[in-house]
């Protein structure tokens, strides 16, 4: 079983930027992919952003591209997504999970174990 905790949500204005937290314990998360998806009132949950095992490779919405970034320390196994630009449209609440394999997936059927999430809000 692996717990995962995510921290650094708030509110800010557009343009403005946050970094997001993902602390996971109980087993390491080093051998698996790990992603960020979110989730707006009445939306489905989407993905947002991945990253491999290794963190070799990273992939990103379209929505996202060039204004997020995906990383992670194997050592402290946490995964980051630091987020610049922030629109308004970026308000959701945000997830961390791992993924069931090495490589990076985009549908949340392949992630396995989640956070509870934190709420990012963005002001026009």
């Amino acid at each position: 079983q692996v717990q995962l905790v995510e921290s650094g949500g708030g509110l800010v204005q557009a343009g403005g930027s946050l970094r997001l937290s993902c602390a996971a314990s109980g087993r390491t998360i080093s051998s698996y992919a790990m992603g960020w998806f979110r989730q707006a009132p009445g939306n489905e949950r989407e993905f947002v952003a991945g990253i491999s095992w290794s963190g070799s490779s990273t992939y990103y919405a379209d929505s996202v591209k060039g204004r997020f970034t995906i990383s992670r320390d194997n050592a402290k196994n946490m995964v980051y997504l630091q987020m610049n630009s922030l629109k308004p449209e970026d308000t959701a609440v945000y997830y961390c999970a791992v993924a069931r394999v090495r490589a990076v997936r985009t549908g949340p059927d392949e992630y396995n174990y989640w956070g509870q999430g934190t709420q990012v809000t963005v002001s026009s």
